[in-house]
């Protein structure tokens, strides 16, 4: 079983996987909301950041311990520690910040107190329409950076172009910074399209591309622990170490850069 998908460590695991693997207990885990505006999502209580979850996003809590959270993201089944005060009480979302970032503010004011900053894909619950603002629990978001969840996007490369210049961090999940397998997973779950965390994962998703046949916008590219984004059939958008940044390439000039720094061909072609 992939670790990474598999919601037990030991001292605790999902109830769904009793009889698969070893554990002290078995618990149906508690459903909690992310509260905060990005929140590292580590392998380990207090280890390297495995990837990160949005203000909003739904988790499953199976362990609190020692101030950290043993949690399953609800976006896509990624496992691992999360800070327990990141967390509060559910509730259900309505609207996700679609565009780069907006504010959360304290009042329908422009000109008020800005409480957060909220990342694209961020989720929160419209509770009022106001003139110009949303207003949500916590605060007012100005109407059009919200959209609706049943309006989801259509073009997920045009969600990526939306990071374009977003700089490069790995495991990020945010516009103050993203990785390769970051932005494709953003720009398909914005489109309704079910996406998991990491690039050799997402080689899982849709169906392979021959060859012979040109890339397609929305296509996607893969290497060994790299994936990348059409464009058009010339074009890729990628957040890559090379930039430091979500960045244009051209297809073939990426394939021989990347071929040349070591990193091997492309591994898979896929279209979701």
């Amino acid at each position: 079983m992939d670790a990474r998908l598999t919601p037990a460590n030991g001292r605790v695991a999902a109830e769904r996987l009793r009889g698969l693997v070893q554990a002290d207990r078995y618990v149906a885990g508690e459903a909690r909301r992310v509260a905060v505006p990005v929140a590292d999502l580590d392998g380990s209580p207090g280890g390297m950041r495995d990837r990160q979850l949005l203000w909003g996003e739904t988790v499953t809590v199976y362990e609190l311990r020692e101030g950290m959270a043993f949690v399953e993201a609800g976006r896509d089944g990624y496992v691992g520690y999360i800070s327990e005060v990141s967390l509060a009480e559910p509730r259900t979302p309505t609207h996700r910040v679609a565009v780069p970032a907006t504010h959360l503010y304290r009042d329908d004011d422009m000109k008020s107190p800005d409480l957060r900053h909220l990342s694209f894909g961020a989720l929160v619950t419209v509770e009022a329409e106001g003139r110009r603002f949303w207003e949500t629990p916590e605060g007012y978001i100005p109407k059009p950076h919200l959209r609706p969840l049943d309006r989801p996007f259509s073009d997920p490369a045009a969600v990526a172009q939306l990071h374009f210049g977003v700089p490069y961090l790995w495991g990020g999940n945010s516009v103050l910074g993203i990785d390769c397998s970051g932005l494709v997973q953003a720009a398909l779950l914005a489109c309704g399209t079910a996406c998991p965390g990491d690039s050799d994962l997402q080689q899982g998703i849709g169906a392979a591309i021959p060859d012979s046949e040109p890339l397609r916008r929305g296509d996607l590219l893969f290497w060994k622990g790299h994936v990348a984004m059409a464009v058009d059939a010339d074009t890729l958008i990628h957040a890559n170490a090379h930039h430091m940044a979500v960045a244009y390439e051209g297809v073939q000039q990426a394939i021989l850069r990347i071929q040349a720094q070591g990193n091997g061909e492309v591994t898979a072609r896929r279209r979701p």
